[in-house]
């Protein structure tokens, strides 16, 4: 700081070392809620099981963190972990088939959209698959139909429930017919699975759409979904040009089918393993 004496004023300056740099924030520490637009605390949302604590919106989760929040710690032990894959139509739209693979891989870890195995809640076991909205909006391709459909043919020789946590865009474009097939394949699979007598518990999540809705995420004996998950066939604003009506307030939201019959219940996230607990009790 330097003064100096003018007479009548008396200037003061002040040195400011340019040493105070900007801090930096890595990327991922805040997470805005889509919801209520509130800026959340990354590590604190994920304590509280990526559930917003202003508003209760049920934020996406990996397939990881939904298998660690409904099964015994260490239980899980995972099939065809290995299975990738394929191009068989070389399909290209603004870029090849293969590429979106390798990209998914690398954001998310996963080889695909779903991840399947033997699970235990409570020391019941049970067969469980998890799909994951980030590998390519977890559409069901060839991989997916048929990791689900290995693991309800096992839970059927093996005598026990099955669960799948849905989440879903609906089919592989990429991979044409071969993508649609995977709807009567899965269906095919829960009847076997039920021809056994062995129960086929959904939990439907944010969103779940397309040939998923359209074929084995529809088929459980008991289907459950996390409040405002949005559940279809064809998007609302589909719907809405196709018909050229206004849809009803709250269409397609868990608890509009919850209303409709469709879904048994609406359950919020914090409660979903006891109940699941309690209904795997009553199932067997």
């Amino acid at each position: 700081m330097s003064f100096f004496n003018t007479g009548k004023y008396a200037t003061v300056r002040l040195n400011i070392e340019p040493h105070c740099r900007r801090m930096e924030v890595p990327a991922g520490t805040w997470i805005k809620c889509k919801e209520c637009g509130r800026t959340l605390y990354a590590d604190q949302l994920e304590q509280n099981l990526n559930v917003c604590p202003h508003c209760g919106n049920h934020l996406a989760m990996t397939a990881n963190k939904r298998i660690e929040l409904i099964t015994d710690p260490d239980s899980f032990e995972e099939m065809d972990a290995g299975m990738h894959s394929t191009d068989p139509l070389e399909f290209v739209d603004s870029q090849p088939y293969p590429k979106r693979l390798s990209s998914s891989e690398k954001k998310t870890g996963m080889n695909e959209a779903v991840v399947c195995g033997k699970a235990a809640l409570n020391g019941r076991k049970y067969m469980l698959g998890v799909m994951d909205f980030r590998f390519m909006g977890a559409s069901m391709g060839s991989v997916v139909g048929e990791k689900i459909t290995r693991m309800l043919e096992r839970a059927a020789d093996e005598k026990c429930p099955a669960v799948i946590v849905s989440a879903s865009g609906g089919a592989r474009m990429q991979e044409g017919i071969l993508s649609l097939m995977q709807m009567a394949k899965t269906c095919a699979a829960v009847e076997r699975l039920h021809a056994a007598r062995q129960s086929f518990i959904v939990i439907m999540t944010h969103p779940t759409y397309g040939g998923v809705t359209a074929s084995f995420a529809s088929l459980g004996d008991v289907i459950f979904a996390e409040p405002k998950a949005m559940i279809g066939f064809a998007g609302p604003r589909v719907i809405q040009e196709t018909t050229n009506s206004k849809l009803p307030e709250g269409f397609q939201t868990a608890e509009f089918l919850l209303e409709k019959g469709m879904i048994d219940r609406v359950i919020e996230r914090k409660n979903l393993r006891r109940e699941l607990s309690l209904c795997l009790e009553y199932l067997s």
